[in-house]
Parts: C-alpha cells; sequence; structure tokens
C-alpha cells in the first residue's frame, strides 16, 4: 500500500524533530488566549497591532454582512465584484500612494497572481534567498529564468542584472524577511531595478500597518516612489482581516485583472471582509500611540535578552528571533516556555536553514511591559536549567 510510505516519510520527520502539528484555540485571537484548553499568554501571532478582535472591526463586519450578505457568489469577472470590494481598493491605493489596487483571498495568491501575470519563458526573475515561499512558488510555476542571490546581497543581484540580456526582469523581495526579523535595503534594490529596466515586486506582508508614517508600509518607511514597485500587503496580519491587496500602476493592474490566474479563477472574498477592511484602514491610520508602545517593547525586550546564551537576530521588527540551533533544543525550549503557560512557536527546517532552528517570538501592540518581563524571566530561567 501506498500509505507505508506516507508513514515511513512522517516517522522520519519525527525522529529528526520536523513533524508539524497543529494547536486549537477556543477564544479569539490575542495576547491572553486558551491553546489545547490551557490558558497561555501568546507571543505566536502576526496580529502586530491587536486588530484581529477590535470592536470597530467586528462591528463592521457584522454591519457588512447585514448589508452585503455572507459570500460573494462568484469570481469577480462574473457577478462577485461588490461595491465594497472596489471602496477597499481605492481607499487602500489611496493610503500607500499608488494609483490603483486589487484585492486577492491571501497572500499567496496574490505572489502567484503577480508573478504569473507579469513574467513567462524568455523572461528573468532576481529573488533573494529567505524570501517567503509564496514567492519561492511563484517564480518556480511563472516558467521565466529565475536567479537566487544571496540574503540582501546587492553586489550579487547587480551582476546577476547585468547578465541578463532580453526579457522582462522582476525583482522579488519581502520587505520584512517574516523568519529573520530584518528589512530589505529597499533604496537600494531599487535603485537597481532603475538601473537595469526591472520591475520590483515588494511583499510587506510584515511591514504594513507597522512601518511609514500611520503604518503605510515599508514605502513609506523609506519614503520611496516609484511606479517600478508593485507593492502587496497582507491583510491578516497587522490589518486584523484576511486577505491580500496588490497596488500599482494602473496598467499593472489591469494587466493582473486579466492574467493573474489566481484572481480570474476563484470566488471573490466576502464582500464583508471589505468592510471589515475599510474599518481596519481607519484604525491603522490612527494608531501612532500603539507603534510606539510596539516600540518601546520591543526595545525593552531587546536590552533584556542580551546576556541569554542564545543568538538573538537583528531585527527592529516586531519580529524578535531567538536562534537556538538544534531541532531538539529549541521544541524542547518552546514546549519548557509552554508548560509555564507561555506560547513561543519553533520554528525548524526547511522553513528556516538547517542548523538555526529559532523561537520567533513575535510582540503586539496589545502586549504589556509585565507581559514582555514574565517571557524574559522564564527564558533566563530555562537558560540556566539547560
Amino acid at each position: 500500500m501506498p500509505f507505508s510510505e506516507l508513514h515511513k516519510a512522517l516517522a522520519a520527520r519525527k525522529a529528526q524533530g520536523l513533524l508539524r502539528t497543529r494547536r486549537t484555540l477556543s477564544t479569539q485571537q490575542g495576547v491572553h488566549v486558551t491553546v489545547d484548553g490551557n490558558p497561555c499568554l501568546s507571543f505566536c501571532s502576526n496580529d502586530y497591532l491587536g486588530l484581529a478582535s477590535h470592536p470597530a472591526l467586528i462591528a463592521a463586519l457584522q454591519q457588512g454582512a447585514q448589508q452585503y450578505g455572507v459570500g460573494a457568489g462568484a469570481s469577480h469577472l462574473v457577478s462577485g465584484h461588490i461595491e465594497v470590494h472596489e471602496q477597499f481598493e481605492n481607499a487602500y491605493a489611496e493610503f500607500v500612494g499608488k494609483p490603483a489596487a486589487l484585492t486577492f483571498s491571501t497572500g499567496y495568491m496574490a505572489n502567484l497572481g503577480v508573478v504569473q501575470a507579469l513574467v513567462d519563458r524568455g523572461d528573468f526573475i532576481f529573488a533573494d534567498k529567505l524570501n517567503h515561499a509564496s514567492l519561492n512558488d511563484a517564480m518556480q510555476l511563472s516558467r521565466a529564468e529565475v536567479k537566487r542571490y544571496r540574503h540582501n546581497g546587492l553586489p550579487q543581484l547587480e551582476t546577476q542584472l547585468r547578465q541578463a540580456q532580453g526579457g522582462r526582469k522582476l525583482i522579488i523581495t519581502d520587505a520584512v524577511f517574516s523568519m529573520d526579523g530584518d528589512l530589505a535595503p529597499v533604496q537600494e534594490i531599487l535603485a537597481l531595478a532603475e538601473k537595469h529596466d526591472a520591475w520590483l515586486l515588494l511583499d510587506d506582508a510584515h511591514g504594513f500597518g507597522v512601518l511609514g508614517e500611520q503604518g503605510r508600509g515599508t514605502l513609506s518607511h523609506f519614503k520611496l516612489d516609484s511606479s517600478r514597485i508593485i507593492y502587496m500587503a497582507t491583510l491578516g496580519k497587522a490589518a486584523g482581516v484576511t486577505g491580500a491587496v496588490v497596488a500599482a500602476e494602473q496598467v499593472v493592474i489591469d494587466t493582473l485583472l486579466n492574467h493573474a490566474r489566481s484572481y480570474i479563477y476563484t470566488t471573490a472574498s466576502p464582500p464583508a471582509l471589505s468592510s471589515a477592511l475599510l474599518a481596519s484602514l481607519l484604525t491603522i491610520q490612527g494608531a501612532d500611540k500603539e507603534r510606539l508602545h510596539l516600540d518601546d517593547l520591543i526595545m525593552y525586550f531587546k536590552s533584556n535578552a542580551a546576556g541569554l546564551p542564545w543568538r538573538l537576530m537583528a531585527s527592529a521588527t516586531p519580529i524578535q528571533p531567538l536562534v537556538i540551533g538544534s531541532n531538539a533544543e529549541v521544541v524542547q525550549v518552546s514546549e519548557a516556555l509552554r508548560e509555564r503557560g507561555i506560547w513561543v512557536p519553533a520554528i525548524r527546517p526547511p522553513t528556516v536553514p538547517e542548523g538555526t532552528a529559532r523561537l520567533r517570538i513575535t510582540f503586539s501592540a496589545a502586549h504589556q511591559r509585565e507581559d514582555v518581563t514574565r517571557l524574559l524571566e522564564a527564558l533566563h530561567e530555562l537558560a540556566q536549567g539547560l
């Protein structure tokens, strides 16, 4: 039976400390949750502004469901494009300073759609080696020639761009890298795109809502404005809802509307979600106090984690990875924290490179300083015990 091969493969993953399982929440997303029946202080979520259970978003979702129903009923190009979808796209484009925008059901689908629509055989993709899996899958499916460069390796990227002859050129990179928490050198990458006549697809899943003026994202953070940039942000992290949106020149958005298969051939997201997203945009704009509080928590953690025996990666974002090293040890530390009522995920290969298994600690504006103190005390206690 072919099932025996599956059992063997799963057993091998378990022996290597790589077997993944799910944990179940029975409460709203937040910093204090109930997981598998046990109360936990969570440092797992990408809900960086604490909007996933914000009353204004909940009320907007409820009102949207009353007005527009539950399902969209069809794809956007058939009969599923509701006025509130367009209202959000227009509001988002204006917020991030782009001419037009297009919503997708997930960030994964957005990246697949953009890359597949813009490049094909005879074209070139240049990709950071630490890009998110959705970007990696998108470039493999595109049929373009793929060139991967070392993480934030600008000299190698420039060499690759210079050597590529003929065809379209598309640089793709995370803005904030999801497992390291560091930022791409977007200004320098854009300069290379200008020099070598390339597009730049910027995946700002972890920057939108947190970075830049009023949370407008990485483009605002670096004060960049270029027609070459195709800007993608997910809406289930700092925005607190779900889905993704791509903002770009009108001709790019029209191209996606006609050629992005992950947009064309899928049912539109429930319109009530766009109602919640409109409320989210307003809340993000007014969340300067929350972003300052989040920055304070990050600095407090970094300054007090310096004495730990594990390597804290260089990140100024809510993603604070603590590299443990071995798969077995990172699972041991994660489980020991959970026994103390603190939930921090153990991230292992292939999500991160071999030998760099880590605790991926994420902070939210909903955390309080005493929550971070509790985490620090537990980490220092475990470090002494190990």
